[in-house]
């Protein structure tokens, strides 16, 4: 699915009552509402940062993961560059 910009109808972004973490929620134009984790979100603006700025970059992939051994307080499921 491409989402072009004049189908979304309005981005909320919040935090849920009893969370702690952001949530970005897109509703299109036509009733159909994505909502994204923060992490989810994170990853996503890291990696269009890096392709911005690099100056020869072309492309980068970030692939799910379940994490063994990993940082005290982050998920198991982590979206990392492949």
């Amino acid at each position: 699915m491409n989402i072009a910009n004049e189908m979304i109808g309005e981005v909320v972004l919040e935090v849920p009552e009893e969370h702690t973490h952001l949530r970005t929620r897109l509703v299109l134009r036509d009733g159909t509402e994505l909502i994204f984790q923060e992490a989810t979100i994170a990853n996503i603006v890291r990696a269009y940062i890096t392709m911005k700025t690099h100056p020869q970059r072309t492309t980068m992939h970030l692939k799910g993961k379940t994490l063994k051994d990993r940082k005290p307080g982050f998920a198991n499921y982590q979206l990392l560059e492949d």
